[in-house]
């Protein structure tokens, strides 16, 4: 399994990102996540929709919470077409709670908790705290990368208007 250092800090300390880096024009592996109600869910099933992938560490810190909540906002203005997914290694039975107490309704949260399939497959695993590294993705109708956004600084928020702008360029 490849390994890749230098990519990202977590207050400022660098750490190692295990798997291979995705990159525009991949793609979207076909992983098998966890759904809140602990059914498999495939990234194949959302083929046909533009799908923003927002990948956060933990649903229960704070730059993660203000990056799904700003996603559950645009969900709503992106329309029919658009899917957003979140994904963490939190347990699904947390990431349900959490969107409860949030008042998240259009964001799809998914569990990489059991095997870290998604972090391997898209290189965002971060070796020394089994959690994913903060990035968004978004991929076209028919399953094609077509935007990555790797945040450097793990305690960083991304740039949610160069996100907003890919997806629109693929609507």
């Amino acid at each position: 399994m490849a390994e890749r250092t230098g990519k990202i800090t977590f207050q400022g300390n660098p750490l190692t990102l295990i798997g291979n880096e995705i990159k525009v024009g991949d793609s979207v592996p076909d992983v098998t996540l966890l759904a809140n109600d602990l059914s498999p869910t495939q990234l194949s099933s959302y083929k046909g929709k533009v799908c923003v992938i927002s990948v956060v560490p933990s649903l229960d810190t704070p730059v993660c919470d203000m990056q799904t909540r700003k996603f559950n906002e645009e969900a709503g203005k992106l329309g029919e077409d658009v899917v957003i997914l979140t994904t963490s290694m939190d347990l699904p039975f947390a990431q349900s709670r959490w969107c409860g107490a949030a008042g998240v309704e259009k964001v799809v949260t998914l569990s990489d908790h059991r095997d870290a399939a998604f972090g391997d497959a898209f290189g965002l695993l971060i070796k020394e705290l089994r959690l994913l590294a903060r990035a968004v993705l978004v991929a076209d109708k028919e399953g094609t990368v077509q935007y990555v956004q790797l945040v450097k600084e793990v305690t960083d928020e991304p740039d949610y208007d160069a996100v907003i702008e890919a997806v629109k360029r693929l609507v």
